[in-house]
């Protein structure tokens, strides 16, 4: 199971990918390249010199670094040479074999499966009742683009929480959208381009980004959350949001309560990476995805409800949750205790999704 693996040609970006994958799963690891020099050479444990694929030597220099070096498997990223060491390599060498799919589907299979999402959105739209006009639908282009950008970020966001922020956007207010809890970014990206595309408003994201406050008194939770470094949460969370911002994106490293509190008395939020924004003091869509103990839910909307906007959104992510259930505890308080001012309530996916009222 552990054959030794020949990575070739070694110097492409997504070969020294597969090296490092290697070395994690203790690989063997043998490099070759065509390059007289190949300044990739120093990154791999052992190198082989191969002529190129075009070469009519290119045949038996392969079969005897195989033989030699005892290699079991290939891999290449190179698609000319992908092409035909798969038409040849069982005939060249039987019991050696291509350890992976064609470079071409391994590149775009985040796309194509960006874009299939996206037709099954466009085709299967979410009968919302609401008191807020609807716009139109996002393009399947569009949906794709925001599906596959939004894979790139690590984090947690399933199809169905995906699908209903898209319907809840098309019939959002005006006002800030306001995220709590954010760590590396996956479900503020959504806010922040849906914003920008509805023209909605500004995303103001809040988190201490501490180890210390992922603590929520669950033991298989905590135990996860030590293996996870705050400070570098917050570059990811930096990296994968800054590209798209266009003045409409900003971030309070604090609690939540502390968020609120500022927010009550400053309408501008700055920092070195963002730069200044400034919030319009009302929200149109409040995410609350922070610690879930029940107190610290509870908290987070009675720290914020007070700024929320007629015909607001309020999602209460993993209403739903394996862990606990501090998030749905709380959203059924607030359900109950808002009852009149409540235009539309549904779960979807793992989260409660709640539109006040636009009549007051």
């Amino acid at each position: 199971m552990n054959k030794k693996i020949l990575i070739f040609p070694a110097g492409m970006p997504r070969s020294l990918e597969h090296l490092k994958k290697c070395v994690r799963d203790g690989r063997e690891v043998i490099g070759s390249s065509s390059l007289a020099y190949d300044t990739a050479r120093e990154q791999y444990p052992a190198w082989v010199h191969l002529p190129y694929v075009t070469d009519p030597e290119f045949d038996e220099a392969l079969r005897q670094a195989v033989t030699e070096l005892g290699v079991g498997e290939i891999y290449t990223p190179n698609i000319v040479v992908w092409n035909y060491l798969n038409q040849n390599l069982g005939k060249m060498l039987p019991r050696v074999v291509l350890a992976n799919a064609s470079p071409v589907d391994e590149v775009l299979r985040g796309y194509r499966d960006a874009f299939a999402k996206a037709r099954y959105l466009s085709g299967n739209q979410l009968p919302l009742s609401s008191d807020v006009s609807c716009r139109p639908l996002l393009s399947e282009i569009e949906i794709a683009g925001l599906s596959r950008y939004t894979e790139m970020i690590p984090g947690m966001c399933d199809d169905d929480k995906f699908h209903a922020l898209l319907e809840i956007a098309r019939r959002a207010v005006r006002g800030d959208i306001v995220e709590i809890g954010n760590w590396w970014g996956k479900s503020a990206f959504i806010f922040s381009w849906l914003a920008h595309h509805f023209e909605i408003g500004k995303l103001l994201c809040v988190d201490p980004w501490t180890n210390e406050h992922l603590v929520q008194g669950e033991k298989i939770v905590d135990s996860g959350s030590e293996q996870v470094d705050a400070e570098e949460a917050l570059r990811v969370f930096q990296i994968g949001l800054l590209p798209f911002n266009s003045n409409h994106i900003n971030y309070l490293r604090m609690t939540s309560v502390d968020g609120a509190a500022y927010y009550a008395g400053s309408r501008s939020v700055s920092t070195e990476a963002f730069g200044k924004t400034e919030y319009a003091g009302s929200i149109s869509m409040l995410h609350i995805d922070g610690n879930h103990a029940y107190t610290a839910v509870k908290a987070d909307i009675e720290s914020w409800q007070p700024f929320m906007s007629e015909g607001g959104w309020i999602v209460f992510d993993d209403y739903i949750w394996a862990f606990g259930d501090g998030p749905q505890r709380a959203g059924d308080e607030f359900l109950e205790s808002n009852r009149p001012g409540i235009a539309t309530a549904f779960v979807m996916g793992t989260a409660l999704f709640i539109q006040l009222s636009s009549r007051g």
